[in-house]
């Protein structure tokens, strides 16, 4: 039989607490591992999930409640409502055709290799301190499964935009649209009714914070290009943004877009998250003091949150946001080791740290090293030989039918193990990505090598609290989030 890895108590931390997992306790932790022995020939391992697909397959109605609201009690955090734009919670519910799982895939691999291409371009070693450098803009869009609702101008217009914690550049569709605008549902934002609007100027330190910018009658105009070739170009302007009845951003900075072309579906626009300067979470340092936490629903047919200014309610598990001085953008964390059904995998530690790893809003499944990823597959299959295996959809190599059972299982546990001694126990939305009310798959991919960068994608996020603290260079995951 195999036994459980054991849990350190000191995972668990609060927000005012450091997380604490000393030499001593991580080389008694691999002396104990290394006592425990596997049979290959198991089909069922000591630990488990029992999966009904149907708690995984959204509903056709939406289910709004939200455990904790995602804001501590007594907080100044400011929230606003996430959902998945293609469920039955989102403004586009009835309006837009699903895409396919193919064509999800597809354009989730797209922006994947768009970023591990410009990575690769300036790739240094991870520094556990921020490092000023000149900025340069988001660049990967991909498929841009959750949206929230904010206001521009005064009086506020709602936008309904895609939140991106890869991308730094916030920008919406405005009149009077000179080039080309796709097809959005709400009216374009016309920048001549706002009483508050202007344009930035070409001299302005405003325009040199972006990666790519131009001028246009004095005017600064900004540009952003993603990995599926969708792009955006307009005027970099200022405006008041609002968050919620008793909170707005004066004079925020984002892109009037005039031309806009690709695969947006609808959207009006992008809320950048980033690192960057341009990004609102380096906008609102001073307002919010860096610190934003989000919930990604289980399924599309819940709801999520998007939290400025506070910490999640309930307990978290705290690892340290590292940073990139070649790339600053991205949040990078320390994968130190994964766990399946209870028994952590023989990686080496050097597989993880040469690669490095980020945490991604607009990825949708997780990249790991292929020496990682073969580890995991192979152990996640010996837990599964219960099961029909069947081929997947395009990256995910790793699928089964449980039509033979009912749509009922027993899945392996997969756990995550990062710096800092925190651990993530994936939901089972977590470690399947589904296909059907009887088709999953394992929701991991390889990267092809060991050497490029290593990306915890949305799908792995699903039902947890999950923290950025800039200022505290903390990086938070906590359990029952969401629904």
């Amino acid at each position: 039989m195999v036994r459980a890895a054991p849990q350190h108590s000191t995972l668990w931390c609060s927000k005012n607490m450091a997380p604490h997992f000393s030499s001593f306790s991580s080389s008694l932790l691999i002396l104990l591992l290394g006592f425990i022995v596997y049979k290959a020939d198991a089909t069922v391992l000591s630990a488990q999930l029992h999966v009904d697909l149907k708690t995984l397959q959204p509903r056709d109605s939406c289910s709004p409640s939200v455990k904790g609201a995602g804001v501590s009690s007594g907080s100044n955090g400011t929230s606003l409502r996430v959902v998945h734009r293609h469920g039955p919670c989102s403004p586009f519910a009835g309006q837009q055709k699903p895409l396919s799982h193919a064509k999800i895939l597809d354009l989730d691999q797209a922006r994947v290799d768009d970023i591990h291409r410009r990575v690769s371009q300036h790739s240094k070693p991870l520094a556990d301190s921020a490092v000023k450098l000149p900025a340069s803009s988001g660049e990967y869009l991909g498929i841009g499964n959750y949206v929230v609702t904010v206001g521009f101008g005064t009086p506020k217009k709602d936008q309904i935009v895609i939140f991106d914690t890869g991308s730094s550049v916030s920008w919406i569709q405005c009149e009077p649209c000179v080039v080309y605008c796709y097809e959005q549902e709400a009216p374009l934002f016309d920048p001549s009714l706002s009483s508050t609007y202007a344009n930035i100027s070409c001299d302005s330190s405003f325009c040199d914070e972006l990666g790519q910018s131009g001028c246009s009658d004095s005017n600064c105009v900004y540009y952003v290009q993603y990995g599926d070739n969708s792009s955006t170009l307009g005027f970099y302007a200022q405006d008041t943004l609002t968050l919620s009845s008793v909170d707005s951003i004066p004079g925020f900075r984002f892109g009037c877009g005039q031309r806009n072309t690709g695969l947006f579906h609808g959207n009006d626009g992008l809320l950048g998250l980033g690192r960057d300067k341009p990004s609102i979470v380096s906008q609102t340092y001073t307002q919010y003091g860096g610190v934003f936490s989000y919930c990604l629903p289980l399924t599309s047919s819940s709801v999520g949150y998007l939290t400025f200014g506070s910490y999640p309610a309930g307990n978290l598990m705290l690892t340290p946001m590292l940073s990139n001085p070649s790339y600053p953008t991205f949040y990078y964390l320390e994968l130190t080791g994964i766990s399946v059904g209870g028994q952590l995998l023989s990686v080496p530690p050097s597989i993880f740290d040469n690669s490095g790893t980020f945490i991604d809003s607009g990825t949708v499944i997780t990249r790991l090293p292929d020496t990682a990823y073969s580890a995991l597959r192979s152990a996640f299959r010996q837990g599964m030989t219960a099961y029909k295996s069947v081929p997947g959809p395009g990256l995910l190599d790793t699928c089964y039918d449980f039509s033979g059972s009912g749509g009922q299982a027993n899945i392996p546990t997969v756990a995550l193990h990062l710096g800092g001694g925190a651990t993530i126990n994936l939901e089972a939305a977590g470690i399947l990505y589904t296909l059907s009310s009887s088709q999953v798959c394992l929701a991991f991919a390889g990267n092809g090598d060991d050497t490029r960068m290593g990306i915890l994608g949305n799908t792995q996020q699903k039902g947890f609290n999950v923290l950025y603290d800039i200022n505290k260079r903390v990086l938070g995951f906590g359990p029952g989030g969401c629904s």
